[in-house]
């Protein structure tokens, strides 16, 4: 039996981790140093750090949602003192790095992708396959919602996000025809998102009409580019000199966000090409691990159906 289905048949009441192997053989170079977990969701990826570490390795794991935490709490329980879990969203890594007693780390893991349980937990209002009110946010304590992106964004709003976020052609007729559905009740359900969705997607295509609305909603609500874009900052001034990141995406929009970031901060000089002379005195802070993505293997796809889209990007920090 393969690694990668013994995971699979041990695992995942939460979800699969993406990239396993992967991700542990580039993350870690020093087994007694401290790394980070950005997304901690049901404890795969940290379990695999930690499996990889000496005993003074440690690991510092964030996630906004507690039932994440607590599921991943009981999946660790036996790595008992060395590793520290935060609630909060990752944009604050610092802050936690600084509450865990660290000034720098030796590896940070950012997987972008939502996990499956999320999605699959009906009552979340993640997905467009079950009928529930519309929520999608993954940490439950914050204000905005779905409900409120939906019934009270602006139509002009509305189309750029569905637009920017869902890369949907039909952005500006799904928008005016949301705002003119609200202004007879409001928009409760994702069923009733659905439906508003297929009066104007009619054709049959192989991905559900509403998925990509749902994709722009929940970044939206989430703030999820803005969050990755400040965050990969943060996370290399956090590093050590050798120090790693590593970071797994699930769509063009984060892959592109990632590839240009790495790019601009592995470069010595950032001025337009027709300047002859360099003023911009920028200098590169990383070299690149990977000047292509690293895909998942044939084998993960088959076993795996979350992996089919996923990419790994990874710099070291000079």
């Amino acid at each position: 039996m393969s690694e990668i289905k013994r995971r699979m048949d041990l695992e995942d009441k939460y979800h699969i981790p993406v990239l396993y192997d992967e991700t542990i053989q580039n993350l870690i170079t020093n087994k007694n140093g401290v790394y980070v977990d950005c997304t901690l969701g049901g404890g795969g990826h940290s379990e695999g750090i930690l499996l990889n570490l000496e005993e003074k390795g440690k690991l510092i794991s964030i996630d906004q949602d507690i039932n994440a935490i607590k599921f991943a709490k009981e999946r660790l329980e036996i790595f008992n003192g060395r590793y520290q879990i935060f609630q909060d969203n990752f944009k604050n890594i610092d802050t936690v790095v600084y509450m865990a007693g660290y000034d720098k780390v030796d590896g940070i893991l950012m997987d972008i992708g939502v996990s499956s349980k999320q999605l699959d937990d009906a009552t979340r209002g993640f997905s467009y396959k079950y009928n529930a009110k519309l929520d999608m946010r993954m940490d439950q304590s914050q204000e905005l919602s779905a409900y409120e992106v939906v019934n009270e964004y602006p139509e002009e709003e509305l189309s750029r996000i569905i637009y920017k976020y869902g890369e949907e052609r039909r952005a500006r007729r799904i928008a005016a025809e949301i705002v003119r559905a609200r202004t007879i009740k409001p928009i409760e359900t994702t069923d009733e998102l659905v439906g508003i969705i297929k009066k104007i997607i009619k054709e049959k295509t192989k991905k559900h009409p509403a998925k990509k609305v749902f994709q722009a909603i929940r970044i939206e609500v989430n703030k999820e580019l803005e969050v990755l874009e400040q965050t990969i900052d943060k996370a290399i001034s956090l590093l050590k000199p050798g120090g790693r990141l590593a970071i797994i995406t699930f769509h063009s929009l984060e892959d592109r966000i990632v590839k240009e970031k790495f790019r601009k901060l592995s470069k010595e000089c950032i001025c337009p090409p027709e300047i002859p002379i360099c003023v911009c005195n920028h200098k590169a802070s990383i070299k690149l691990i990977t000047r292509k993505p690293i895909a998942p293997s044939k084998e993960e796809m088959k076993t795996n159906r979350r992996a089919h889209s996923s990419k790994l990007r990874v710099c070291e920090r000079i």
